[in-house]
């Protein structure tokens, strides 16, 4: 018994004194994409066509206004290291840009003025990538790259898959699609109807809240050790501080989900693996982290943060949010 005790007295403390440490905040913008690449090189995007870049692990930031495009918004971003990047601006026009040198100047990969055009999220694995968007006459917009972005092709793939009137995805962290390795990528939906698609005739409905504009999911990660293992998260962004239906656990094949014992403290718009069993979860009601592959979480900030995002290359874990608020998770 003395040995229990001791023991979840340790666990206490080792949860109690993880942190949000903020690196930077007060810039007039709400950023939405955050990539991070080591524990040096963090980029984030948001609205006023305004970057942040660090290559020194957030100790400074260069703020940057992308020329011609200072009033769009960047929601979600892709580096692939301290001076090439991708940044994805949402609504019509629908465009991609690209830069070589750190950002200080950007190329038009990507455009398209059709009418409804509204991206929402990228993923990328190595130099292949993956954009998602609303539906544009009922049909799931879709484009691909195998080039880190410097061309992209509209697919075809979404073609079939049908989708209901109202179903879209939210924008809102740039992280509702996940793209494997030579595989369909895994996506998730919300608002009318919340669904989780992971092959062009394989979607089952998520236990999530829906029904509404401001429902359903809104984030998707993968398991770092088995693909076919996934946590959703989202809620209703209008009632922030609601915990029902935010948060699913998710085996793919075959399908199954499971609700967790405590859940997130509210809406969450992102949820990312630091490891095999250890997640952070980001939205604008707090901060939890969970311990135990996402089946017990805990409050540990109330700051408000659109996205958290561990490192590619180490565990470094950074967060953002409005008002160019980019922060670090100390664990």
């Amino acid at each position: 018994m003395k040995f229990i005790f001791v023991f979840l007295i340790l666990i206490s403390i080792k949860v109690s004194a993880q942190q949000i440490q903020l690196l930077t905040s007060g810039a007039k913008t709400s950023l939405r994409g955050l990539s991070v690449v080591d524990n040096n090189v963090i980029w984030a995007s948001g609205t006023g066509g305004n970057i942040a870049r660090s290559t020194n692990g957030g100790q400074t930031f260069v703020w940057i206004k992308v020329k011609d495009y200072e009033q769009r918004d960047f929601r979600d971003i892709e580096a692939f290291d301290s001076n090439n990047a991708i940044i994805m601006a949402i609504a019509e026009p629908a465009i991609i840009l690209k830069t070589k040198d750190g950002g200080q100047t950007w190329k038009e990969v990507f455009k398209d003025t059709t009418k409804g055009m509204f991206l929402d999220a990228m993923d990328f694995v190595n130099n292949e990538g993956v954009v998602i968007g609303d539906p544009v006459n009922d049909k799931i917009f879709m484009a691909y790259t195998n080039d880190f972005g410097e061309s992209w092709k509209i697919s075809s793939v979404t073609n079939d898959i049908k989708i209901t009137p109202g179903e879209a995805f939210f924008a809102s962290s740039g992280t509702n699609i996940k793209l494997q390795n030579n595989t369909f990528p895994v996506f998730v939906s919300g608002g009318k109807r919340s669904t989780i698609f992971f092959s062009s005739t394989a979607q089952h409905a998520l236990p999530l809240v829906q029904g509404q504009e401001s429902t359903g999911a809104n984030s998707l990660a993968i398991s770092p050790n088995n693909p076919l293992h996934a946590i959703v998260v989202g809620g209703d962004f209008s009632k922030d501080t609601v915990s029902t239906g935010n948060c699913t656990l998710l085996n793919l094949t075959p399908f199954t989900s499971q609700q967790p014992i405590t859940p997130p403290h509210g809406y969450r718009s992102c949820v990312e693996y630091i490891s095999a069993k250890e997640l952070i979860t980001s939205g604008t009601s707090g901060v939890d982290i969970s311990k135990d592959g996402g089946m017990n979480w805990q409050l540990i900030s109330k700051e408000s943060f659109h996205v958290c995002q561990k490192a590619k290359k180490t565990n470094a874990v950074f967060l953002a949010g409005s008002n160019g608020k980019i922060a670090k998770l100390i664990w």
